[in-house]
């Protein structure tokens, strides 16, 4: 931790001046991720509240204060109606707002004076977000900026899907991504010919406009081909970052969720994604996502979050405890700025197991060698000693998440 001062600096922090009740942290959704910011907070003795509309596992860990259930957090006027009330119950003047979904993200951005009367509100204004939120703004973006980025189509209706035509094999997949994943449970779907391509457009145009349908090149390779940047990023530089390759995913080909994934060093997407974030004026943790394509050498983006990601409890074990080191800003305390070392391994067994016996199957890799990767773990999204309860309830919650998302 690249923190300045001891104990007594974190007691500080962790006061709200007046010398009255602590001030804490309220994460929204209470899964994986969520727990991953719980614990950060928690092993800093900062009081941690979650706010949920599901049944989620953050709420068994021990470093978690209370837990708060909303009807539905899909909406933004529903979420900020949620904190408004919250805040009237519990009187949670100042704490720092935690969102763990983009929809999350949008309604704190769109909301976020009548929220900083309130709360700590890190998540920037929509000025920012809205280059992260719509997909054919980030791709615009990244073209202006250099950026490399698949070649993607935006087409009116069927009859435009023609000049696709050679191009194959190609993604079809949303602007935004709220409008597709909570319908399909995909985050995009593959088509190998114009036929297949047709069908899928047609599908997607029962529940978003076709503006919002892109059609991008498919980059050859699972996985373990896919990168991110992930940073806290503070005045057009990182006060933390750390680049991480995402060797397994689940699904195998486009994940929604990353399974297995190891931090490396990779200077070149640190250089892209900073000029990505200053270009917007970014403040906040943000992950920006990257597939290599082996046929011409490049890093291509694919996606960016304001927000944690699911992995981010990597970053106590790489050296930059991402949630924590928010926190301490949002408090004004003093922060180093650090990058996270490489050769540090995460996984989520629930997931990832699953995805290895498929890898298996399918002769992507060998059972040893899918057996010695889960001998060189530094870090599991759930099993903790020091926090095991969180590990049972979603080994008893398997039949719930698949219902709700498939896990």
């Amino acid at each position: 931790m690249n923190l300045d001062g001891s104990s007594n600096e974190r007691e500080r922090i962790a006061d709200t001046g007046n010398g009255s009740a602590p001030t804490g942290a309220l994460v929204i959704g209470g899964d994986y991720q969520g727990l991953g910011i719980v614990r950060s907070l928690g092993r800093e003795g900062i009081h941690v509240g979650i706010l949920d509309d599901e049944t989620s596992i953050a709420r068994f860990s021990r470093y978690t204060t209370f837990t708060e259930r909303s009807p539905s957090l899909k909406h933004a006027e529903a979420t900020v109606r949620a904190l408004v009330q919250l805040n009237e119950r519990r009187g949670l003047e100042g704490w720092v707002l935690y969102p763990t979904r983009d929809e999350t993200v949008a309604a704190l951005s769109v909301y976020r004076d009548r929220l900083c009367k309130l709360y700590r509100v890190p998540t920037p204004r929509w000025q920012t977000v809205q280059w992260l939120w719509d997909k054919r703004k980030t791709y615009e973006l990244a073209s202006q900026l250099g950026i490399p980025a698949p070649r993607t189509w935006r087409v009116k209706d069927l009859k435009d899907l023609d000049q696709i035509e050679g191009h194959f094999p190609v993604a079809l997949k949303p602007a935004i991504k709220e409008h597709f994943i909570y319908v399909t449970r995909a985050k995009a779907w593959r088509a190998d010919n114009l036929d297949r391509l047709r069908s899928l457009f047609t599908a997607a145009l029962r529940f978003m406009p076709a503006d919002e349908i892109l059609i991008q090149d498919l980059i050859p390779g699972n996985g373990n081909c896919q990168y991110s940047y992930c940073a806290l990023f503070k005045e057009g530089k990182p006060a933390a970052s750390l680049v991480t390759r995402r060797l397994r995913q689940h699904p195998l080909e486009f994940g929604r969720a990353s399974t297995y994934v190891e931090s490396v060093e990779l200077p070149e997407l640190e250089t892209l994604s900073e000029r990505f974030l200053r270009a917007i004026n970014y403040y906040g943790l943000v992950e920006i996502e990257y597939k290599f394509d082996q046929r011409d050498g490049e890093y291509k983006l694919l996606d960016a979050n304001a927000r944690t990601w699911g992995y981010n409890s990597i970053g106590k074990a790489a050296g930059v405890d991402f949630p924590f080191l928010l926190y301490s800003d949002q408090m004004s305390a003093p922060i180093a700025a650090v990058r996270g070392k490489p050769g540090i391994r995460w996984v989520r067994l629930l997931t990832d197991l699953p995805t290895g016996l498929l890898s298996m199957l399918k002769s992507d890799v060998s059972g040893r060698d899918y057996l010695r990767s889960l001998l060189d773990i530094d870090e599991e999204a759930v099993f903790s000693r020091q926090d095991p309860l969180p590990g049972f309830a979603e080994c008893a919650l398997v039949p719930y998440l698949f219902f709700k998302r498939g896990f």
